[in-house]
């Protein structure tokens, strides 16, 4: 059995969102833009890559967000929650890390899918070793709501 080295360590931050998991959600959501793309994973027709900076950008409409899960991701998901009190809605796949400050600043203002099981990301041959949560801000969004997909 061989193991994805890079699946285990901080060598990446990025983790390309399941196809099949996107495409449920956006046959719920109908995604207008990818806020946080590269152009290998992008999930939209429209999105931003790293050159284009999304936190830079300003986000309408019905956005999906899978950001990298490194250290700035609480820049991230202030932005999703910030955007949504304009009228945009964010769909934000997360790591479920409940004991950090952006998840009880920001997450907790949000409708919190919790997803059964470990994610499979594009290109690794292993579900992540870590869990994972939809959070949704927004008009959508299902306020106060916890659910387990």
């Amino acid at each position: 059995m061989s193991i994805n080295n890079g699946l285990f360590t901080s060598k990446t931050d990025m983790w390309a969102t399941p196809q099949s998991f996107f495409d449920k959600l956006n046959t719920e959501f109908d995604f207008e833009i990818d806020v946080c793309a590269t152009t290998e994973n992008k999930k939209c027709e429209k999105f931003f890559t790293p050159e284009m900076d999304g936190l830079q950008q300003e986000w309408k409409g019905i956005c999906w967000m899978n950001p990298p899960y490194g250290r700035g991701i609480s820049h991230w998901v202030k932005k999703a929650y910030e955007s949504s009190l304009n009228g945009t809605t964010v769909v934000c796949l997360l790591p479920a890390r409940t004991d950090t400050k952006w998840w009880r600043d920001y997450c907790m203002k949000g409708e919190i899918r919790l997803l059964k099981g470990r994610l499979k990301f594009g290109g690794s041959a292993h579900n992540a070793p870590f869990p994972n949560a939809v959070v949704i801000f927004g008009e959508k969004a299902k306020k106060n709501t916890l659910i387990a997909m």
